[in-house]
């Protein structure tokens, strides 16, 4: 019999481990894991996993990862231990903060922007979650069939990918052989099920994922369904190539799922902000945005001076583009802390540039002053 876990979800391992999948039976021993020193996902399976069902962190790896990546906690090992109580307080703070605002807080420490008073004098120093300089210092783990339990509520993942025992990202897999089921059944179930009944699950995650096989939608947490978005690979620029079943999402799923991918994505590409309604929402990038800004930090960074045209239609992201490609130029090490200049063409694009920069609370910005008033500098650092 064909089903979810033994089409699309072992594809999906297969794929990205080039492992074969365990669906029943003996549990793989923790002994026999390679662990980090390598940038590709291993699998192990879910009941496999180190942890209890009402874990959200796989915490023997994560302990692991803060003596490797922190010389002042290896100088202390018991150091790890402070650091997890502060991260399960986070996780406690979903119910009260809510989880987007919770998602933001966690967000702070993966990507290093926190610090602790671990120095020679007490000084305060950044902590690594991850090590986003040297991605073969980290553990990537891929697992299936996570059971969670909160309560009295339990729920089983499909797929969960995890970076130093920190689950970043939940895929959800649907049977391809029923013409009533697809991707959005999947989604639905994230983001009506999931997210709502387990939200501490999700306090770390980047985004989620659902796929039946044919198609392939991702999204952050407490995005709208309607806004959760495909994802194409960057060599299949010729949207009029077909391809058909699983091979359909092949290209999304080697492309999006990368390591290096995700942690770009979480370091450079995600912000949160406030919409029209004062509500605190969380934004990701997509596929055209995550290359083009790459593309534009790459031709800064080698100092090519060459102009580019890119071609947009209304509602791909215009704004946001320049967010992201902002942000990434600010906290490039090798540009030193530049300042960006965004210009554009009409008082109304102005308008808008401006409305959400500030509504991602991107830091240090400066709006030029209209004509006729005294000039308003912007000084380093700023966009």
């Amino acid at each position: 019999m064909f089903n979810e876990a033994n089409t699309v979800e072992n594809y999906i391992i297969h794929l990205l481990t080039g492992q074969s999948p365990i669906t029943e039976g003996p549990a793989m021993a923790k002994e026999t894991r390679t662990g980090y020193g390598k940038i590709g996902w291993e699998y192990v399976y879910g009941p496999a996993l180190p942890r209890q069902n009402g874990d959200v962190l796989i915490e023997e790896y994560l302990r692991q990862a803060f003596i490797r990546l922190n010389p002042e906690i290896a100088a202390q090992p018991d150091r790890a231990d402070e650091m997890l109580y502060k991260l399960r307080a986070i996780l406690l703070s979903v119910q009260a903060e809510g989880l987007v605002r919770a998602n933001e807080l966690f967000a702070e420490w993966l990507r290093g922007d926190k610090s602790m008073p671990f120095g020679p004098h007490h000084e305060y120093m950044p902590v690594k979650l991850i090590d986003f300089d040297d991605l073969a210092r980290n553990d990537y783990i891929l697992s299936n069939q996570v059971a969670y339990k909160a309560g009295q509520i339990e729920k089983r993942f499909d797929l969960v990918l995890f970076v130093n025992g920190i689950p970043l990202v939940v895929g959800e897999a649907k049977t391809p052989v029923r013409q009533a089921v697809t991707w959005f059944d999947g989604a639905h179930q994230v983001h009506h099920d999931y997210e709502e009944n387990v939200p501490a699950f999700f306090t770390p995650n980047i985004f989620s994922f659902a796929t039946e096989g044919k198609d392939y939608y991702f999204g952050a947490v407490r995005t709208p369904l309607e806004y959760w978005a495909v994802w194409r690979p960057e060599s299949r620029t010729n949207l009029s190539l077909s391809y058909s079943g699983l091979k359909e999402v092949e290209g999304p799923l080697r492309s999006m799922l990368r390591p290096a991918v995700i942690l770009d994505i979480l370091q450079n590409f995600t912000v949160w902000a406030t919409d029209k309604r004062h509500r605190k929402i969380k934004i990701i990038c997509r596929y055209q945005q995550y290359y083009t800004a790459n593309q534009i930090v790459e031709r800064v960074v080698e100092g090519r001076i060459k102009k580019g045209l890119i071609w947009h239609f209304q509602g791909s992201g215009k704004s946001l583009l320049m967010v992201f490609a902002a942000q990434k130029l600010r906290l490039h090490p090798a540009l030193k802390n530049p300042t960006v200049l965004i210009v554009v063409d009409r008082i109304d694009l102005d308008t808008q540039i401006t409305a959400t920069f500030n509504a991602a609370d991107v830091p240090n910005i400066a709006a030029a002053d209209k004509p006729g008033t005294p000039a308003n500098h912007a000084g380093p650092g700023r966009a």
